[in-house]
């Protein structure tokens, strides 16, 4: 076993396609001697775990409850690979927080009960991923928070949606394999929760983009329209770090939920940062 908890376990679903076909990219690295029903755990060269499971991620609930108890009470994240599916099955790569904001949990999860975050580690792989846009010639998202499993150490998804295709595309596969391992918490980020805006969050995906901002838990303005106050009390407390709110327009922080929760952030409170090939960069905002 290694002596320390690592900084993030990747966890791949042998039934979801594009989990599969990152984790073969990977090989069989060696085993740490620790495994979790039956399955062991393995070290990739970057330092990052690897672990195979089964089933699908979506109803893998509590799976962090059967790890060893070095990576539970650590600072370990858990990070899923997968399939990225929607009505209009528009190719592109997103990265999201796990949990049920509302009163439904069709996908996984518990309803009104929300994952913790690890809100730079995400802005790590949105901008990683940003940077390889122009070899996947795919879009690169956050998602607002949605769907489970349930788990109770910081997690998040990183998805590839390829639309009508019959196999997840090579250059994003191979994406994802590069970009995963290698996830750090950059310094220098200021984290807040972000609430408003439409299920593809474009005004924290491009805050997260050209400024040092992170975001943990994505309350979309569908969300907020059932949100109650012990769900935004959570989405505050499960985003690692938070310092307050940063909203896509100024009249979703009105809402009688988030009243008392944290202070008020504008976009241009982060500072700006440069992008990889600019020498650049700006965000308007509130």
């Amino acid at each position: 076993m290694t002596a320390a908890a690592p900084s993030h376990l990747l966890v791949v679903a042998d039934t979801d396609p594009v989990a599969r076909a990152v984790g073969e990219r990977w090989g069989t690295p060696p085993s740490t001697g620790d495994h979790v029903e039956g399955a062991p755990i393995r070290v990739l060269p970057s330092g990052a775990l690897l672990l195979r499971r089964p089933g699908p991620h979506i109803h893998d609930e509590h799976v962090d409850r059967l790890l060893p108890e070095a990576l539970r009470s650590g600072s370990t994240t858990l990070v899923f690979p997968s399939i990225h599916r929607s009505e209009r099955n528009v190719p592109c790569l997103t990265v999201h927080p796990l949990g049920n904001p509302g009163a439904q949990a069709e996908v996984g999860g518990r309803p009104r009960t929300l994952v913790p975050t690890d809100p730079r580690r995400m802005a790590d792989a949105l901008r990683r991923l940003d940077e390889r846009a122009a070899d996947t010639g795919l879009e690169v998202t956050f998602e607002a928070t949605h769907h489970g499993p349930e788990l109770s150490i910081p997690a998040f998804f990183v998805e590839i949606g390829y639309g009508e295709q019959a196999t997840p595309p090579v250059e994003a596969v191979r994406a994802l394999a590069s970009v995963l391992p290698e996830l750090r918490p950059p310094e220098g980020d200021r984290v807040a929760l972000a609430v408003g805006g439409g299920h593809y969050a474009p005004h924290f995906t491009e805050l997260v983009k050209e400024r040092r901002w992170a975001f943990g838990h994505i309350l979309s303005r569908h969300a907020l329209t059932e949100l109650t106050p012990e769900v935004a009390r959570q989405a505050y407390a499960a985003t690692g770090g938070a310092e307050g709110i940063v909203a896509a327009r100024a009249e979703d922080l009105g809402l009688p939920a988030l009243q008392g929760i944290g202070p008020r952030l504008k976009d241009r409170e982060a500072p700006v940062r440069e992008r990889l090939g600019s020498t650049t960069a700006g965000a308007s905002g509130t």
